[in-house]
C-alpha cells in the first residue's frame, strides 16, 4: 500500500479521470480500429500499438508528478524554439516534396515514429503563457509589455501551424485568450484586438467562399482553403434532401457519425458491437466520440463529458489551493486547453460545429497527442502535490496554534484557581490581625 501511495500521489481525483479516460480509449479503440486492421491484417496490432503508447504515457505521468513544477518553467527555452524550427521544416518539406497526409503537412517521421511538431509548440505556449503573466502581474494587474511579449511568442506559432492546420492554431490561440483573461490582462486590449481578429476572419471566410474550388485548388500554399471551404459550406448547407436522393458517400464522415449517434439509444449497443465503425473514416481519432455513444450510448457519451468538465473543476479548485501564480496559470491552462479540444471534438461529432480534425484527449488513437497530454496530467498532478504540501504545512501551523492556545488557557486556569486560594490566605492573616488587635485591647484595660 506504501508504494501505490508512493506511486500515486497528487490529486486522487485526477488520477480517477486519467484512469477512467485510459480505459474508455483502449475499449474504444479496439473497436473503432475494424479499418486498421482490414488494411494491416493483424487483428490485435493496432490495439497493442496503442496500449504501449498509453503505458508509456503512464509512465510519462508518473514521472513528471514527481518533478517539482518549478522545473516545468525551464521548458519553453528548448520547447518553444525546436517547436518553431521543426513547424517550418514540416510547411517547407509538404510544399518541396508534396509529402502530405490525409492533405495536410502536420506530421514527420523519426526513427520510424510520426509526431507533430504542433503539439510540442501548443506546449511551449502554454508555459511560456502561464511564465509571462505570472511574472508581469501587479496590484493593478498584468503588466502591459505581457501583452506584447505573449502575442509575439503566440502569433509566431500560429502563423506556422495555420497554413496546415487551422483548427489547432484557432484553438491554442482561444486558450491563450482565456488565459490572458484569467491573467489580468488588460480588457481593452484584449477585447479590442478580439473584435479587430473577427472583422477580419469574417472578411477573410467571406472572400474564400467567394473563390472557385478549382481555383484554390490550382493555387501553390492554398491547397488548404478548398478544405476548408467544403467544411463550411458543408456546415452552414441545411437545406432537407429527401433519404431517397440523399448521397451518403458525399459527406461519409458527418453521415456515417449521424447514423452511429442516431442509432445508440440510452444504454447502446454494447463495446465492440459498433456498425458504423467500419464505413465511418478516423472513426478512431477524429469521430471516437460518436462511436462512443453508438457502443455506450447516451449514458456513456453524458458519462465521458462529465469527465472532461470535472477535469477543468478539479484543476480550478488545485488553482485556487495555490499561493504562487505560475501553478495556477499552468493547471488552468492545461485544463482549458484539454477541455476545450475535448468539447470541440465532441461537437463536430455530433454535427454542432465543421469538421477540425481534433482527436478526443487521451481518447483518440494517437502517438504524439496522447503522449503530450499524459504529460499534461503530469503537470496538473505535480502541482496538485505542491497544494497538499501547503494544505500539510497550514494543518500544521493550526495544530501548533492550537496548542499553544490551549496551553494559554490551561495556565489562565490554573490563575485563576489560585487565586480564591491565596484570598483565603490574606483572610486569614487579616483574621489573625484583628485577633492580636482585640486580645491586646483587653490585656491594656
Amino acid at each position: 500500500m506504501d508504494l501505490l501511495k508512493n506511486i500515486f500521489k497528487g490529486d486522487k481525483v485526477i488520477w480517477i479521470i486519467f484512469l477512467c479516460l485510459c480505459l474508455i480509449s483502449i475499449v474504444e479503440v479496439f473497436s473503432a480500429a475494424s479499418t486498421l486492421t482490414y488494411k494491416s491484417g493483424d487483428h490485435w496490432g493496432p490495439i497493442t500499438q496503442h496500449s504501449i503508447i498509453l503505458m508509456v504515457g503512464a509512465v510519462v505521468v508518473v514521472f513528471l508528478h514527481n518533478v517539482p513544477y518549478k522545473w516545468f518553467q525551464v521548458f519553453p527555452v528548448f520547447l518553444y524554439p525546436i517547436s518553431l524550427v521543426l513547424l517550418a521544416f514540416v510547411t517547407l518539406m509538404g510544399i518541396i516534396t508534396g509529402d502530405r497526409v490525409n492533405g495536410a503537412a502536420r506530421w514527420m517521421s523519426f526513427m520510424g515514429l510520426q509526431f507533430q511538431p504542433s503539439e510540442l509548440a501548443k506546449m511551449a505556449i502554454i508555459i511560456a503563457v502561464s511564465f509571462i503573466l505570472s511574472k508581469r502581474q501587479d496590484e493593478y494587474g498584468a503588466n502591459p509589455n505581457a501583452f506584447k511579449y505573449i502575442m509575439i511568442l503566440t502569433g509566431l506559432v500560429f502563423l506556422l501551424i495555420a497554413p496546415e492546420n487551422l483548427s489547432t492554431a484557432m484553438l491554442l490561440f482561444g486558450v491563450v485568450c482565456m488565459m490572458m483573461f484569467i491573467g489580468r490582462v488588460s480588457s481593452k486590449k484584449l477585447f479590442g484586438m478580439l473584435g479587430i481578429l473577427a472583422l477580419v476572419g469574417g472578411v477573410a471566410v467571406g472572400i474564400l467562399m467567394a473563390i472557385p474550388a478549382k481555383t484554390l485548388h490550382n493555387t501553390p500554399g492554398l491547397h488548404r482553403f478548398e478544405t476548408w471551404q467544403n467544411r463550411v459550406s458543408g456546415f452552414f448547407k441545411k437545406e432537407e434532401v429527401p433519404a431517397a436522393k440523399f448521397d451518403i458517400d458525399k459527406d461519409a464522415q458527418i453521415a456515417h457519425a449521424r447514423i452511429a449517434i442516431a442509432t445508440s439509444n440510452v444504454v447502446g449497443k454494447g463495446p465492440g458491437n459498433s456498425i458504423q465503425r467500419d464505413f465511418l473514416s478516423q472513426a478512431f481519432s477524429d469521430f471516437i466520440f460518436a462511436i462512443v455513444i453508438e457502443e455506450m450510448g447516451l449514458i456513456g457519451g453524458v458519462f465521458v463529458v462529465f469527465l472532461y468538465l470535472w477535469l477543468l473543476m478539479r484543476a480550478g479548485k488545485i488553482a485556487q489551493k495555490c499561493d504562487r501564480t505560475f501553478p495556477a496559470f499552468l493547471v488552468m491552462g492545461i485544463a482549458l486547453l484539454l477541455v476545450s479540444q475535448a468539447i470541440l471534438n465532441m461537437m463536430v461529432a455530433v454535427g454542432l460545429f465543421p469538421v477540425t480534425g481534433q482527436p478526443l484527449p487521451l481518447v483518440s488513437k494517437g502517438g504524439t497527442s496522447t503522449l503530450i497530454n499524459c504529460a499534461y496530467i503530469g503537470m496538473i498532478l505535480s502541482v496538485s502535490r505542491y497544494t497538499a504540501h501547503l494544505e500539510e504545512l497550514k494543518e500544521h501551523d493550526a495544530q501548533i496554534q492550537l496548542q499553544i492556545t490551549t496551553d494559554t488557557a490551561a495556565y489562565s486556569e490554573a490563575q485563576t484557581a489560585a487565586e480564591p486560594t491565596a484570598q483565603i490566605l490574606n483572610n486569614d492573616a487579616k483574621f489573625e490581625d484583628e485577633n492580636d488587635y482585640l486580645t491586646r485591647t483587653v490585656d491594656e484595660r
